[in-house]
């Protein structure tokens, strides 16, 4: 089976070298060529143009950065949209607005063809070691068909509804974690002007109900005070950015969201967008 990738990003390269790994045929397109080479050297197929792309991909994979990117790839002048041919799946891995994977899922659905929104979470480290968690939806006929393919790049694969859910699952995951990562942060830097010692009180609560993967991931990188992307800030201030947006059209506030995407709006006004998220202590650093 010929799976075609679509961004070879942060993300997207260490799963599409997962398929490799697992024997699947990828072509592969981004618009970093130095990108598609190295795949290339790893075994990926050439891209050529779009039209011969889509046409010797049985499943095409999208992994891209948000709403706008996303259409453009499937509607631009350019397109998937214009060479589709029925029996194709489209599985989008991006993280977008749960409204555009409707509207991209019903457009395909024209053209005789299958989507599933199937966004990712876990970062660069797992994308790496291919243990992602991923929530998916669609036809749970379509999701069955390409469930070993998922399981290629991640080892939690979950459908939770029809199209746009996967992502509107992805939205809640993104608040979760950006509320725990601003309590871990106030936290830390609390102890700290309190006199104590971060690092032991971090060791203490650990394994008690405050513990939490975003604790034991993002408190040593808190602590020591490395920011080098797993997940950049940007990329969080987007996904909070579209469950604002989601949250309008249920007619729902969502206070703490809001609080959040904010502090980090400062720190990306400060130049530290590319930073990953867990540099959100340092809005509390700075704090007078």
């Amino acid at each position: 089976m010929d799976i075609g990738f679509i961004g070879l990003g942060i993300m997207g390269k260490p799963m599409a070298i997962n398929l490799l790994k697992h024997g699947y045929m990828v072509r592969v397109r981004d618009i970093n060529k130095e990108a598609e080479c190295e795949l290339e050297k790893l075994g990926a197929l050439q891209y050529i143009s779009v039209e011969e792309f889509v046409e010797k991909s049985n499943i095409i994979i999208l992994m891209l950065p948000d709403s706008p990117n996303v259409e453009n790839v499937v509607f631009g002048n350019n397109g998937l949209l214009n060479f589709l041919s029925p029996g194709k799946i489209i599985i989008d891995m991006s993280s977008i607005n749960p409204d555009v994977s409707r509207k991209v899922g019903q457009l395909i659905g024209e053209k005789g063809c299958e989507f599933i929104d199937a966004p990712v979470s876990g970062g660069e480290p797992k994308a790496v070691d291919g243990t992602l968690s991923i929530m998916c939806g669609g036809k749970r006929e379509v999701y069955n068909r390409v469930l070993p393919i998922l399981k290629s790049v991640g080892t939690s694969v979950t459908w939770v509804g029809d199209i746009g859910s996967g992502n509107m699952c992805k939205l809640a995951n993104q608040i979760i974690v950006a509320v725990n990562l601003a309590a871990l942060a106030e936290a830390l830097v609390f102890v700290r002007k309190s006199g104590g010692d971060p690092a032991k009180v971090f060791e203490a609560i650990r394994g008690g109900l405050a513990g939490s993967q975003v604790m034991d991931a993002k408190a040593p990188m808190m602590l020591s005070s490395n920011y080098v992307p797993g997940f950049r800030m940007e990329l969080h201030v987007k996904d909070l950015k579209n469950a604002l947006l989601a949250a309008k059209t249920v007619d729902m506030d969502l206070p703490l969201t809001d609080m959040v995407i904010s502090m980090m709006k400062s720190l990306c006004q400060e130049g530290k967008e590319k930073y990953d998220h867990s540099a959100l202590i340092q809005y509390y650093e700075e704090m007078k």
